[in-house]
């Protein structure tokens, strides 16, 4: 364990004094905090279209007024499709999309799986084997798969993605849960609140909870990712939302049979899904390095 560091004396409890944070740690801790921002202004660039596309779009999507397959003009910044429709608006309304259902799916796969992962740790021997080896049989099955399957039986709509995408995605968090639930429950500080006569929510409100929420966080931000990525997946193939929606799964199916004579509209969705996704991917890769000063000190 470390020794304490004596605020008065600026040395540590044992009398000796702090080492110093050298030049190479304060560098990497730099870049990391780099990679955060980097990563907070990626998806912000989304969040900040998904917010104006509520309120104005540049043409309905309904609005078939333009030529068909036409580049970009001043009329249409990014041209339009095969039917006439304004490219950009489609864009702009594929950028909420995405943040719906990954803020959607996230939160579905959190409730889900932090309740499943806490009923297993705080069971008995038997109940936990069975919890973990259902766990260990759904997550055999990729998201993806198991997202069309939901999606198969229930419909294709908005809803029946969010659901479907955290649905699968809940078993993932379910086992994360259990094992950082598990490792907390094993600390002395938790049996001590046991023998003072806390009951068990209490002991999961005020020491399981906020000892794993830094790592959950992480866990759930590259979820997030996954979730944006399979509900493009969907769309592509067919299973998303239904139009009018303007998934960028449905904008890169649609323009696959125009990218020789239209590029821009496989070009431009192609490109959103990267900023988002590689932007929450920073997002998690600094939140991971903040909680871990360890991993941090030793790139």
């Amino acid at each position: 364990m470390s020794a304490a560091v004596d605020l008065t004396t600026g040395g540590t409890a044992s009398g000796q004094p702090a080492a110093p944070a050298t030049g190479s740690t304060v560098r990497r801790s730099r870049r990391r905090s780099v990679t955060l921002v980097i990563g907070l202004c990626l998806v912000g660039i989304v969040v900040a279209v998904a917010i104006v596309s509520v309120f104005w779009l540049p043409y309905s999507l309904e609005d078939t007024s333009g030529g068909r397959l036409d580049g970009p003009s001043a009329a249409h910044w990014l041209g339009t499709d095969k039917l006439g429709r304004d490219l950009l608006s489609q864009l702009m309304v594929g950028a909420r999309i995405a943040l719906l259902v990954g803020v959607g799916s996230v939160a579905v796969g959190a409730v889900i799986g932090v309740t499943i992962g806490l009923i297993a740790a705080l069971s008995r021997s038997w109940v936990d084997d069975t919890i973990s080896a259902a766990l260990d049989v759904v997550i055999a099955f990729p998201v993806l798969l198991l997202a069309m399957l939901i999606v198969a039986a229930q419909g294709a709509s908005l809803g029946s993605v969010i659901l479907a995408i955290g649905l699968a995605m809940s078993a993932i968090v379910a086992r994360l849960t259990r094992i950082l639930a598990r490792r907390v429950l094993s600390e002395q500080y938790v049996t001590a609140a046991r023998t003072s006569g806390t009951r068990w929510p209490g002991v999961i409100v005020q020491h399981v909870l906020p000892n794993i929420w830094t790592t959950l966080s992480v866990n759930l931000a590259l979820q997030f990712g996954i979730a944006v990525l399979a509900e493009a997946s969907l769309s592509y193939l067919g299973l998303g939302a239904p139009p009018p929606n303007a998934s960028w799964g449905r904008l890169l199916q649609e323009a696959q049979g125009t990218v020789a004579t239209a590029p821009v509209g496989a070009i431009a969705p192609g490109i959103a899904l990267v900023i988002l996704v590689v932007g929450v991917n920073f997002i998690a890769d600094g939140l991971r390095d903040l909680a871990d000063p360890t991993r941090r000190r030793s790139r």
